[in-house]
């Protein structure tokens, strides 16, 4: 006869019978099923947003490097930063067209712009790599990318010197595709687990203060 100890027993070792083909439900207790289409999307969407968070991250990460220690690429050897060359210096003093030439000419080699600039760039790269911090990095990126689109200053055909200025477009250029790329990053990444974001977003600091995202 059976007691009640052993229908305990058995109703602990029960376990639920599923059949093979019965479509099994997402963890987070949504009613999408897992392997469905619609799950197969988010995650191709996710992969593609983490993809590109990364590689732009990389843009910004190796321009640090590379003018950093003059890896011979857009800095030649022996011109980098660690070797006492500036990192503004060759760029913004040739800015000869737009509304802000002259200014930008005079913070050309000077060291509060040199680190700014340096900073941004180790900045704004490690948090796309690293997926922290997103907010942050899109508005201090969208700054130093609208810096750089006025000094190149594509809607001028020609320089003050009347050479032209190989603009190809009077508005769109990579500065702008790289400005709403991480304004798009940070509308949508934030927090992604495809990274550190997750992690990140669980910090006090970060919970208390939410621009740290």
């Amino acid at each position: 006869m059976a007691t009640a100890h052993d229908h305990r027993l058995s109703s602990r070792l029960h376990l639920p019978r599923h059949s093979a083909s019965a479509p099994r439900r997402d963890e987070t207790g949504s009613d999408v099923v897992v392997g469905s289409p619609a799950i197969a999307a988010a995650r191709t969407v996710d992969v593609a947003v983490a993809s590109l968070r990364v590689l732009l991250g990389f843009v910004f990460l190796w321009a640090f490097l590379d003018k950093t220690f003059g890896l011979g690429y857009a800095t030649a050897n022996g011109k980098g930063w660690v070797d006492g060359g500036s990192p503004t210096k060759g760029f913004l003093s040739h800015v000869h067209v737009g509304p802000m030439a002259g200014t930008l000419r005079g913070w050309a080699g000077e060291p509060w712009a040199d680190w700014l600039f340096m900073l941004g760039l180790l900045g704004v790269g490690t948090a796309l790599i690293l997926g922290i911090g997103l907010r942050l990095a899109a508005l201090s990126g969208t700054a130093m990318m609208a810096l750089m689109w006025i000094a190149e200053w594509p809607p001028a055909k020609h320089l003050d010197s009347g050479k032209p200025t190989a603009s190809t477009n009077p508005f769109t250029d990579y500065h702008v595709i790289y400005a709403i790329s991480l304004i798009a990053l940070a509308a949508v990444a934030v927090g992604s687990r495809l990274g550190l974001g997750a992690l990140w977003a669980r910090l006090p600091i970060v919970r208390d203060h939410r621009w740290l995202l």
